[in-house]
């Protein structure tokens, strides 16, 4: 029965990788493997009781991560309507196209931290829109906006949806994570830019980025507000863990409480139909659900490999026959370009303890940016990759030819640098 469960979940994960091929929605695809993968374990044993506990025990961590999801597209979402973003994009003016391709690049890693990266990405596009007409030049902007929101994710907790379930799996703490990629991410950053550097020159002719202010349906203390408060929101998260222990979803929703009240608030005397656009309410209606639904079933088949022993035989199996942990991590990392990252993710947490590698230790700190960077090197390999080629519709053999080779050339400069960093301070 146990090769039933992991046949369910390779054909499971094959319809996922072949979406569009199949056309039939990763999400309904990963929820059906899900159930099916535990179904066939309760039909295995001989107790269907044990493997409900099983279950509810595994579905008190995974609602976790989805709450905290959740909360956070929620908070991005009525930053969003709140015109809050153009506080940030309406700063960049510049024409030079190499001064512009830095700080769309710089301005996307440290956003990418303090959001994620799909939401860094679609900002950022957004702007690029209203600054380069040309579309050509455009995707090649995004292709870099690609790698740098995936690099910026992977070195915060709230980051990157990889580094968020390593975080909310007690795998690593936000002081560590973030001392420990910082400088591998920026590598993974620096390395690509330089190198486009020496192809792009000139001057863009670009439209005014800065929109016209009457077109604005919140006022300039509304954006602000709702700015300062969604990020100062999903900064306090982790500092809420570190004061109460409490998991990092009662963080996010003591975040969205508190905008919930100062909406209502602030826009007490509007019309119902006005008021309702800028509501949290309408924020959750905007919200990602499918994707939330899409975790939920690969995490659920992930947990059945997990409760089965499959994940501890692979682990066994990869030590015995790779032996080198490093390899290892970086082969996950180049197979999330090919696979999604969060069930490769979710299966290492499940292949391998806290007593093999306790908290915070290198191999946890090395998955997160391997697992958040490598991604980069297909378009389909990212969640940020994903949209940015629905927004612009990338051709994928594009993106392998212009910037694949970039990203694996960053990848591989940011593991370096870690390995580089470990040796040294260790």
């Amino acid at each position: 029965m146990y090769i039933i469960i992991a046949l369910i979940f390779i054909i499971g994960y094959a319809a996922i990788a072949f979406e569009h091929p199949l056309q039939i929605n990763k999400t309904a695809t990963a929820l059906l493997t899900g159930v099916l993968c535990w179904v066939a374990y309760v039909l295995s044993i001989v107790e269907p009781g044990f493997a409900s506990e099983q279950l509810i025990e595994h579905l008190g961590e995974i609602s976790g991560i989805l709450f905290f999801i959740l909360g956070a597209m929620t908070i991005v979402e009525l930053v969003d309507a709140h015109d809050g973003f153009e506080v940030i994009t309406s700063k960049i003016t510049t024409t030079n196209t190499l001064k512009l391709l830095w700080i769309i690049g710089i301005v996307a890693f440290f956003l990418s931290a303090i959001l994620d990266n799909l939401t860094t990405t679609i900002v950022i596009i957004s702007l690029l829109r209203k600054l380069i007409a040309d579309k050509n030049t455009r995707m090649y902007f995004v292709g870099m906006v690609v790698i740098a929101a995936n690099a910026g994710g992977a070195w915060t907790p709230i980051g990157d949806v990889t580094t968020t379930m390593l975080w909310i799996g007690n795998r690593i703490t936000t002081i560590s994570i973030m001392k420990d990629l910082f400088l591998p991410s920026m590598a993974c950053l620096l390395v690509p830019l330089a190198i486009v550097s020496f192809k792009v020159k000139g001057n863009l002719e670009l439209a005014a980025a800065v929109p016209d202010e009457s077109l604005n349906k919140t006022s300039n203390f509304e954006r602000n507000l709702i700015l300062g408060l969604g990020i100062g929101a999903l900064i306090f998260v982790p500092i809420f863990k570190t004061f109460t222990h409490l998991p990092p979803f009662m963080g996010m929703m003591f975040g969205v409480a508190v905008l919930w009240v100062v909406t209502e608030i602030i826009h007490k005397n509007k019309n119902e139909e006005e008021k309702g656009e800028y509501s949290v309410v309408h924020a959750l209606q905007k919200a990602d659900v499918p994707s939330i639904l899409f975790f939920l079933g690969i995490l659920l088949a992930i947990s059945a490999l997990q409760s089965t022993g499959q994940l501890a035989a692979i682990a066994s199996y990869m030590d015995e026959n790779v032996g080198n942990i490093n390899l290892i991590v970086i082969g996950i990392g180049l197979l999330s370009a090919i696979v999604d990252n969060v069930p490769l993710v979710a299966a290492a947490m499940g292949m391998y303890d806290l007593q093999t590698f306790p908290q915070d230790d290198y191999f946890w700190s090395f998955l997160a940016y391997c697992a958040g960077t490598g991604g980069s090197c297909l378009i389909i390999g990212s969640a940020a990759g994903v949209v940015a080629m629905g927004m612009e519709k990338i051709d994928f053999i594009w993106y392998v030819k212009k910037v694949s080779w970039l990203a694996l050339l960053g990848f591989f400069a940011g593991v370096l640098i870690f390995l580089l960093q470990h040796a040294v301070l260790s």
